[in-house]
């Protein structure tokens, strides 16, 4: 397992953050954070998906939310101080982070951008993220998930 060097894990590895790489079988007809929580036997509210917004202005910004919960867009621009903001198009995602639809990490996108993480986060010794790729999760602490991604945690959901 240690021969899997994603961004994310590169990304991890640089920072000297602690993580465990958990792998899964991927279900092409469903990618959702529910089943993959399901197939790791674990509670959907530990595995946190990586949500990517943009708001009126045109910017980009990265919403972490437990599996078994919506992003509430009204608490996101609030949090942003914008109008309004929306959920990307999946059609826009790869070329916005560098990965795909069911492997979108937090570590190690094309960009640093402003992340959020629902502060439901720090009720757990540790949470799932994806590592970068369909299949592969990693699980690490909120707050060094936080230190890794400049993060700030606030209600999301």
């Amino acid at each position: 397992m240690a021969t899997v060097k994603t961004n994310a894990v590169r990304w991890l590895d640089s920072r000297n953050i602690t993580y465990q790489l958990k792998e899964y079988e991927v279900d092409e007809h469903d990618l959702s954070a529910v089943h993959v929580a399901e197939n790791q036997g674990v509670d959907p509210n530990l595995i946190f998906k990586t949500l990517v917004v943009k708001d009126n202005t045109n910017s980009y910004t990265v919403a972490i939310v437990p599996g078994g919960k919506t992003l509430d867009l009204k608490k996101m621009a609030k949090v942003l101080t914008v109008k309004k903001c929306e959920l990307i198009p999946m059609k826009d995602l790869l070329a916005v982070t560098g990965y795909v639809r069911g492997g979108c990490s937090p570590l190690g996108m094309k960009k640093l951008f402003p992340t959020f993480i629902d502060s439901t986060a720090r009720n757990y010794d540790s949470i799932f993220v994806s590592a970068g790729k369909r299949g592969l999760q990693l699980v690490l602490s909120a707050d060094d998930l936080a230190r890794a991604v400049n993060a700030s945690f606030v209600d999301l959901t």
